[in-house]
């Protein structure tokens, strides 16, 4: 008989999270050209439901007592114009169903939905990404009605909207537990009443799943099973397609993009184990979401066991999406144990030693489609430099930089083209790599022609601190210490030709001179060799931090005072002749009191950051532009 939820918890009406209401505002006012993606998404929610309560029920057996067999079944009624997918899995209590239907509790999904509009060119290839694939029913439907019972309750409820800003959820009535999804199918959406259309895209999107997908109200009165219902990735490579690789991507990824690479493999010996992974093409939503959570579904001997088994695949390949399926595991390991079990340590090893293989691989062969993966994952794998010290050779091999000479270079290709006297591998960080490329510290090495690192994600700074070098060449900051290049000559003949600079006893003036004036905000004034078109710039000294880390740092409040720079100064400047001449008369040092702090304010900006006292800056600038205008 039936099972009603109590009587005492009346109907209730709500409103959907701001979010939501606007995604589904988006979603049924648009025209989609494949709307049977619908159908995708409500199957895999239930085969995942399935999956769920599969898990549980190994220490909970009583679960599923009488009902043991987990499917899903379609349902067609023309004359009611309704579409039914229901499932006898985990199900979904009252709270459930206000959470997980009326909210998106998701990182990351305001901004997707920020830059996301009604004039997008495809906005539900999106969805998926932000696993939200259950709102994609209302392309198709005027009316949803969700029934569900929690695997274990007595009560059932129901969930209902017609997608427009509002639902309720009322006591409901179901047999045993699960899902029953009810779609009141739109006047343009009559053609999914077809039991041929519906076979057609079963076979098309869900074939793959390990659960029969059962049709009834078709063309055969006891029902019909519209897919194979085995494990995709335990048949053989040979008889897969892809095609069916790629539904599955998009099954275990909630994914609409298709997959960049896929990794398949049976593995035999001490362990027994099957891999199908899969790269996304497309960057996922979450990938720097702080927890760092990767998407790589763990099964043991086909039993579902949970996505979130952190030492199964390493934070910086979290962007990796597929199954695990073990032979070894223990059914009924928890998952507090599997973070620490040494068997599935050794899958992580080898699934990081497949990957990288199977990267280099494509990088060598197709380097275009290469620099598209790095472009959107490169950040990422770039962590694993720092947080994994046995993974660093081969990710060495893997990882590609923005240079002063191009795109997409290996430090293998760097250190080849590095000049005859060259000893470090150099490089600038910041926050854009074309504004680092106009930084005044690279002057003096292009006048050499010798190439720097143009580090531009956030990792750089700390994966380039804890590793340190390279084939053997350090790591050396274009920012810090004192650049000796004079051991390594000009390529360019106009640079040799420079104008003298100022005579030695000026320069020291000038020198003692801003050393005076600015006191304790400079650690020291020296001659720069690094500027060759600047007058000045500031660095950090030798034993202190990278000028580009220490502020990010602040930022982050790891440090409360940055450490006093050290202000070089180009002395073939215009600018600087100038000044230098005027450091050694008279009376010099008050009347270039704001000149130096100028000069100290300048450095700053170009650096990016703004003068410690703007407006003292301002009164400064006005005061030495109204002088030389009127001189």
């Amino acid at each position: 008989m039936a099972t009603k939820a109590k009587e005492t918890e009346a109907e209730e009406k709500l409103s959907f999270q701001a979010d939501v209401s606007k995604l589904l505002h988006i979603v049924a006012n648009s025209l989609y050209s494949e709307k049977d993606v619908f159908l995708r998404e409500l199957v895999s929610n239930a085969s995942d439901a399935c999956d769920k309560l599969r898990y549980e029920a190994l220490t909970k057996p009583g679960l599923v007592a009488g009902d043991a067999e987990f499917k899903v079944e379609l349902s067609i009624d023309k004359r009611a114009k309704t579409l039914t997918i229901a499932d006898n899995g985990i199900g979904m209590s009252r709270e459930n169903l206000i959470e997980d239907l009326g909210t998106i509790a998701r990182s990351g999904t305001t901004s997707f939905l920020d830059n996301l509009s009604d004039d997008d060119g495809d906005p539900v290839s999106l969805i998926g990404q932000f696993g939200v694939g259950f709102y994609s029913a209302f392309m198709v439907a005027d009316k949803v009605t969700v029934v569900s019972r929690r695997a274990g309750e007595d009560s059932a409820w129901t969930w209902d909207s017609d997608g427009k800003g509002e639902f309720t959820v009322a006591p409901g009535e179901r047999e045993g537990r699960g899902t029953t999804i009810t779609l009141h199918l739109n006047k343009t959406s009559q053609d999914y009443l077809d039991p041929n259309n519906l076979g057609r895209i079963i076979k098309t999107y869900s074939d793959h799943i390990a659960l029969p997908i059962v049709l009834k109200g078709g063309d055969k009165p006891d029902g019909e099973t519209l897919n194979i219902a085995s494990a995709l990735w335990t048949r053989p490579k040979k008889d897969i397609s892809e095609d069916q690789y790629r539904e599955l991507y998009h099954h275990v990824g909630h994914t609409f993009d298709d997959p960049w690479l896929t990794l398949h493999a049976r593995v035999e010996g001490k362990i027994e184990y099957t891999l199908l992974l899969f790269v996304p093409t497309q960057r996922p939503f979450d990938l720097f979401d702080p927890a760092r959570q990767h998407r790589v579904k763990l099964y043991v001997k086909r039993v579902f066991i949970t996505d979130e088994c952190e030492g199964l695949v390493p934070p910086y390949l979290r962007f990796l999406r597929g199954i695990v399926d073990s032979e070894d595991l223990d059914l009924n390991i928890s998952r507090q144990v599997l973070q620490t079990n040494p068997l599935v340590r050794k899958i992580r090893k080898d699934i990081t030693k497949r990957l990288f293989r199977e990267l280099e691989k494509k990088a060598n062969k197709d380097a275009d489609a290469y620099a598209a993966f790095w472009k959107e994952f490169g950040a990422v794998l770039k962590e694993g430099l720092y947080e994994d010290a046995d993974v660093r050779a081969p990710l060495f091999k893997l990882v590609r930089f923005s240079t002063t000479a191009g795109e997409m270079v290996s430090l293998a290709d760097y250190v080849g083209r590095m000049k005859e006297k060259q000893t470090a591998i150099y490089y600038v960080s910041g926050a854009e790599a074309d504004s680092l490329a106009q930084s005044p510290h690279l002057e003096g090495y292009r006048a050499r022609g010798i190439e720097v690192l143009l580090l531009s994600d956030a990792v750089d700074d700390f994966w380039i601190n804890a590793v340190q070098d390279f084939d053997g060449k350090p790591f050396q900051s274009v920012t810090q210490g004192s650049a000796d290049l004079d051991d390594i000559p000009l390529v360019d003949e106009a640079a040799k030709d420079d104008a003298a600079a100022p005579d030695g006893t000026s320069v020291d003036s000038l020198i003692a001179l801003l050393k005076l004036s600015l006191g304790d905000t400079v650690k020291d004034v020296r001659a720069s060799t690094r500027l060759r078109e600047s007058p000045v710039c500031l660095v950090a000294d030798e034993s202190g931090m990278d000028r580009h880390l220490e502020r990010l740092l602040m930022q982050h409040g790891r440090m409360e005072t940055t450490m006093a720079p050290i202000l070089e100064i180009n002395p073939r400047h215009d600018l600087i002749k100038v000044i230098a001449e005027l450091a050694s008369k008279e009376g010099a040092a008050d009347a270039l009191a704001d000149a130096a702090q100028l000069l100290f304010d300048q450095a700053r900006i170009i650096e990016g950051e703004l003068p410690a006292d703007p407006a003292g800056f301002s009164r400064r600038l006005s005061a030495i532009m109204a002088k030389g205008l009127s001189g």
